[in-house]
């Protein structure tokens, strides 16, 4: 990947749009850049030596960079990037990873997608980037109003799965429906949320009969 310089990797921010208290989303002039569904970057603003990894939430041939924030209490940079308005001068470094699917398997393979919280980031830029793959997605959340633009995807491929209140398509956490409701093993199965939940299914996958070789997953906090 050719390496850009301090110049190129200026990009300016567009829109900043609330989804919840905490969380909202930054679209970003792409000037081009390049990525893969699934990539993230390393994001912080102008001239600061602060910056954070976010996966890209928008879609590979979108004309912006989108990626979705939750602010933390400790978070230095979440706080930052909340605070800036359209016109203002954000730094990029990337993109970077490999939780990615192969071009040959979109059009072919059977997809789960497994999320908690803003882990639904990367698989909202896959199903943006291929509106013809086969998939299903559980996202955990504690709260129905963490359902982070739900509407982009099709009422019978997606799950919300609600652990705080009774709000959700189901009461209880991605791995107690995944218990509930097999996979099978022909399945390409890709994680992203907190340790414990990606922990917990990759179990449940095993004993489901999913190869290793099937799982992918991306730790996010």
């Amino acid at each position: 990947m050719k390496l850009r310089s301090n110049n190129d990797n200026q990009h300016q921010l567009l829109e900043l749009r609330h989804l919840t208290e905490s969380t909202y989303v930054l679209r970003i002039d792409r000037r081009g850049l390049s990525f893969r569904s699934g990539q993230h970057i390393l994001l912080g603003e102008a001239g600061s030596i602060h910056n954070r990894e976010y996966s890209v939430y928008s879609g590979e041939k979108d004309d912006f960079f989108e990626v979705l924030i939750k602010e933390v209490d400790e978070g230095l940079v979440s706080k930052q990037l909340k605070k800036l308005k359209p016109g203002s001068t954000l730094q990029i470094e990337g993109p970077l990873g490999f939780f990615t699917i192969e071009p040959e398997l979109v059009d072919s393979g059977k997809f789960l997608f497994v999320a908690t919280g803003t882990g639904i980031a990367p698989f909202h830029s896959f199903v943006r980037s291929y509106p013809k793959i086969k998939y299903q997605l559980l996202h955990g959340v504690r709260k129905e109003e963490e359902a982070y633009e739900r509407n982009a995807y099709p009422t019978e491929k997606y799950k919300l799965c609600t652990s705080q209140d009774e709000k959700g398509d189901f009461q209880g956490r991605v791995t107690d429906y995944l218990r509930q409701n097999p996979v099978s093993a022909d399945t390409h199965c890709y994680l992203c949320g907190n340790f414990q939940m990606i922990h917990e299914v990759f179990d449940i996958l095993e004993m489901q009969g999913v190869p290793p070789h099937q799982v992918h997953a991306e730790v996010y906090f």
